[in-house]
């Protein structure tokens, strides 16, 4: 088994944007500790499976990042469940998973399962929207964090941007609170100065939109985080 907790820089893939076979094996082969599949828009079985069968070709660890119950399948390393802490509906905490679960829990391995703790930043995201969010400020989000942590003991807190670069002062407080849970950090990171400045104080910094906007910058940040 992987061990997850080592991780510093992961990619995310979205099933419904699109790369070249040649930039899916650069990526594969770049040196990242995971790649993640998940997305927002018109996420499908067929998408999902169609870039699982290519990561599936080389040795780094696949995840699937659980957005909608109809593209669940078997074969990733991990599942992430997201929990969406700063939406207004409890739909996003609790009952859609409480769903997949009872359709999905006869064959899940619960090792395998990785909840995280979601506060989305971005009121322009369509992730944001789509879990109807309310826009948290500094102290909403460390209370957030500090929930992960010591109420729900979730093994991840995810401080998410949505494709716009975040702030790193308040993720390095929000690291100051966690002992336990590990902080990631996704949003904006698009070349080597982002990917070095974030993942000084998060964990795990995650490269998604930069893969499809400067595939070669984004490419480098492996490098800025593992050197």
């Amino acid at each position: 088994m992987y061990n997850r907790k080592a991780w510093k820089h992961v990619f995310k893939l979205d099933p419904n944007k699109s790369l070249t076979d040649q930039q899916l094996d650069q990526i594969c082969q770049s040196g990242t500790d995971a790649i993640i599949v998940g997305g927002t828009d018109n996420v499908t079985l067929d998408g999902v499976l169609d870039l699982m069968s290519h990561i599936r070709r080389y040795t780094v660890p696949c995840v699937l990042e659980v957005s909608t119950l109809d593209a669940i399948t078997p074969g990733f390393d991990f599942y992430h469940i997201p929990m969406v802490l700063n939406s207004r509906e409890k739909k996003w905490m609790m009952d859609i998973q409480h769903q997949a679960v009872k359709e999905y829990g006869h064959f899940l391995n619960w090792d395998e399962l990785v909840t995280e703790g979601y506060v989305i930043l971005n009121p322009d995201a369509k992730a944001y929207q789509l879990t109807n969010c309310r826009l948290p400020d500094s102290d909403d989000v460390i209370a957030y964090a500090q929930m992960a942590e010591h109420m729900f003991k979730l093994p991840i807190f995810y401080i998410e941007y949505s494709g716009t670069y975040g702030d790193p002062a308040l993720v390095k407080k929000v690291k100051q609170e966690l002992q336990h849970t590990q902080l990631v950090y996704g949003g904006g990171i698009k070349h080597r100065s982002q990917a070095e400045e974030m993942a000084q104080y998060a964990d795990v910094i995650v490269v998604g939109n930069g893969l499809y906007e400067q595939f070669d910058e984004a490419i480098e940040t492996v490098a800025a985080v593992k050197h």
